[in-house]
């Protein structure tokens, strides 16, 4: 999938600043989401994640630069903009006092639904989101993933074009994690754009169909999960000795490149054709009589990705580059 073009795009922002004093939270960032795409935003704290997310949901304006959402200027045409999102901030928005039911109904009431329709519309997103039979359930004993499936479920009342979604899981274990991105997939499918702010790499690598990883409040690269690994080189081969004084011998049979790691008897050098890589590792250490623990081919992590491009740096290091670094 290539980037998606600002006439076909749910959000544009070009250029956007925001200081808060002397300190820019945004620095000339770009962003271009398309229409029913997941699209993550990656970055450090303090990248200006959370402050993008505001001022696309029309919380915070914007200092200088092109800020749409669903073809609305966040600034001139804020109503337009708020009658087509949703927000799920980091923190939870629930009652856990009310019902499941009772806290839609609620929200349903104050997006001014009226009583039958705010009524209809919980019942529905009870059963979408699989709380049909929690919803008079008080929501102080939900569990994690329940309550954050009710706040996302909340975040849809009105059925949003455009759902921000802020740091979603935060604090949620495995399993919580995963009934979430079950929901957020759902939504995808149904034709909803979703702007995704985590720290979680495993989250974006499963949810994101692009990634935009923000450092210094400015875009330093942008593209899909495997193109943004390639930034950090291709496949590599892996190989773990069982005796560490046959770490140099097996390293200049496993290729050029290879870099070792004494204390875990680890080598690893990158290669081209994976297969055959692999078949040829393993045939050239057993000519030469040296026993591997483990041999297995590896993909680069988004870890390694976030890691290379948001490294510590002097201010100013990502202003030599091009504004952004786009893997088509």
């Amino acid at each position: 999938m290539t980037g998606a073009h600002a006439d076909d795009a749910a959000i544009v922002v070009e250029g956007a600043q925001k200081r808060y004093g002397p300190k820019r939270a945004l620095d000339g960032l770009d962003l271009v989401v398309g229409r029913g795409t997941v699209h993550g935003v990656l970055g450090p704290n303090g990248a200006g994640k959370t402050t993008v997310v505001r001022i696309l949901a029309t919380l915070l304006r914007h200092d200088a630069g092109r800020v749409e959402v669903a073809g609305y200027d966040v600034r001139s045409r804020a109503g337009e903009v708020r009658r087509r999102i949703g927000l799920l901030g980091q923190h939870a928005a629930v009652d856990e006092e009310l019902g499941g039911r009772q806290n839609l109904e609620m929200f349903g009431r104050l997006y001014h639904l009226g009583a039958r329709r705010a009524g209809e519309r919980a019942d529905e997103l009870l059963e979408r989101f699989g709380l049909a039979d929690t919803g008079s359930k008080a929501v102080g004993k939900y569990s994690g993933g329940m309550r954050r499936r009710l706040d996302l479920a909340a975040s849809l009342i009105t059925d949003p074009q455009v759902l921000f979604l802020d740091e979603p899981t935060t604090g949620l274990d495995p399993r919580g994690r995963a009934e979430v991105w079950g929901a957020v997939r759902s939504l995808v499918g149904g034709g909803t754009t979703v702007l995704l702010t985590t720290q979680y790499l495993e989250e974006a690598d499963q949810l994101a169909d692009r990634i935009t990883v923000v450092d210094r409040g400015r875009a330093v690269a942008e593209g899909t999960p495997d193109d943004l690994k390639r930034i950090v080189g291709g496949d590599r081969v892996d190989v773990v000795v069982r005796d560490a004084r046959h770490l140099d011998a097996a390293a200049a049979l496993v290729g050029p490149g290879a870099e070792t790691d004494p204390d875990r008897r680890r080598i690893s050098a990158p290669v081209t054709d994976r297969m055959s890589a692999l078949a040829r590792t393993v045939r050239a250490l057993e000519a030469a009589g040296i026993e591997a623990e483990d041999i297995a081919l590896r993909r680069p992590t988004l870890d390694e990705v976030f890691l290379h491009l948001t490294k510590e740096t002097e201010p100013g290091d990502f202003a030599g580059r091009a504004d952004r670094e786009v893997v088509a």
